[in-house]
């Protein structure tokens, strides 16, 4: 009998993965592939249920004769290791970033004389109904939540890009790239309060109050599923953010990252340029350990950024306030600088993990954007937060759109330097 293959990547059996079972039978006996959770996050969506889970639903498919892990996206080594004569897919990935996928197959059955079948893709109200209910799935506040955590134990390093609005959220959510014959997208969002004040044409002084703060956050929510990271500033009052804490969890926010420093709060990249005080680690142990008491459940982060290199307080007291946090119950520690060279960065996390080999690193490469995230991976940091490009990149754009006009009193001059309003609604999902 000829031996077939073919590779799920759902939570959820409906009527296309059937049709797919089916055809292949028709060619011979029928392995099933389940794509690893790092795959399966690199691919296109975050896995609801466990790999395991996942394997005892398609081996219970009629049909189906034997299951087995891939663990790559690209299908090179399960087709060496198989052998498969057919192997099977709808059609749906001849175009956009999978067509590279779809490549390394055709690539791999080359070598080992089989052959690619496509089935039509199946695209109906049931389909439609079951793929809507897994994204709403994801979207719900209990999965949302402890999905950083999640993506902190199975990625190298989780990627994170800032998000100011629901659209900057689904950029965000919908970026997928194919690059050297592998997918890639971000795994999380950070709401910054630099970028939320801008977009909002004000100060980032916490003018912006969390009141307006969660709006944002709201609006993000609403039409994305990727979890959430909020920048707290100074977390405020302790009263006041062991408060917020309750609400950023039960709206389903994964972590809030606060910073040791108290007065006025002015952006970190003027560093000694403008007075800053930073807290006490007493006074700011306190606010954390307030914080994790009041917090309801173990999925939210509560993440401490230590401002000592920003503020020139040096090596030994980051790494003395970084454990103190970390013995006050902070869930991560992020660590700052404005130096366009990385090195002191890498230093304390060099040196934070020859003591603690476990306590996520967070680190923002906004001066130092030379280095790579595989880079950063090696020295223990486990996220990392692009925190303003994308309002950074949208305002020259914006600004020369504007001038250009005013300029030619009319709109032509432009025009071929903007995406079709077509392009862009097509991120918006219709329910």
């Amino acid at each position: 009998m000829k031996s077939v293959y073919t590779c799920f990547c759902t939570d959820i059996i409906h009527d296309g993965h059937l049709n797919i079972i089916n055809e292949a039978r028709k060619l011979g006996s029928v392995t099933v592939g389940a794509l690893s959770d790092e795959a399966l996050i690199r691919y296109n969506r975050f896995p609801t249920v466990p790999l395991e889970k996942r394997i005892k639903i398609y081996e219970s498919l009629e049909g189906v004769d034997k299951v087995v892990v891939q663990q790559d996206m690209l299908y090179d080594q399960i087709v060496e290791d198989l052998k498969p004569d057919y192997v099977v897919h709808g059609d749906n990935w001849k175009e956009g970033p999978e067509r590279s996928i779809r490549e390394s197959v055709i690539r791999a059955l080359e070598k080992t004389g089989g052959e690619l079948v496509e089935v039509s893709y199946t695209y109906n109200d049931n389909v439609k109904k079951i793929d809507m209910t897994l994204k709403e799935k994801l979207a719900m506040p209990e999965y949302r939540r402890k999905r950083l955590r999640q993506l902190i134990d199975i990625c190298p390093i989780v990627k994170t890009i800032e998000a100011h609005s629901g659209l900057t959220g689904l950029i965000a959510e919908k970026t997928i790239v194919e690059n050297n014959g592998k997918l890639d997208q971000f795994d999380a969002m950070w709401v910054s309060s630099l970028c939320d004040s801008t977009a909002k044409g004000k100060p980032d002084i916490e003018l912006v109050e969390m009141t307006s703060r969660l709006r944002t956050i709201d609006d993000i929510m609403e039409v994305t599923t990727k979890p959430i990271i909020l920048d707290g500033d100074t977390g405020g009052l302790t009263e006041h953010f062991v408060y917020n804490v309750r609400t950023l969890e039960r709206m389903g926010v994964s972590a809030v990252i606060i910073e040791d420093k108290t007065g006025l709060k002015k952006n970190s990249l003027f560093g000694t340029e403008v007075v800053q005080t930073q807290d006490t680690i007493e006074n700011f142990c306190e606010k954390i350990s307030a914080g994790k008491n009041a917090q309801l459940t173990s999925d939210f982060m509560i993440i401490a950024r230590i401002e000592s290199l920003i503020l020139e307080q040096g090596m030994e007291d980051a790494l003395e306030r970084a454990h103190a946090y970390v013995k006050a119950g902070a869930d991560g520690i992020m660590i700052h600088s404005r130096k366009k060279n990385p090195a002191e960065i890498l230093e304390f996390c060099d040196k934070f993990r020859e003591e603690d080999s476990k306590t996520p690193i967070v680190v923002v490469p906004t001066s130092f954007n030379s280095i790579t995230e595989e880079e950063l991976a090696k020295h223990g940091v486990n996220i990392v937060i692009y925190a303003n490009q994308l309002t950074r990149s949208a305002f020259p754009a914006m600004q020369s759109t504007a001038e250009e006009i005013l300029k030619n009193h009319r709109a032509m001059e432009v025009d071929d330097k903007l995406m079709p309003f077509k392009e862009i609604i097509t991120l918006i999902d219709e329910i």
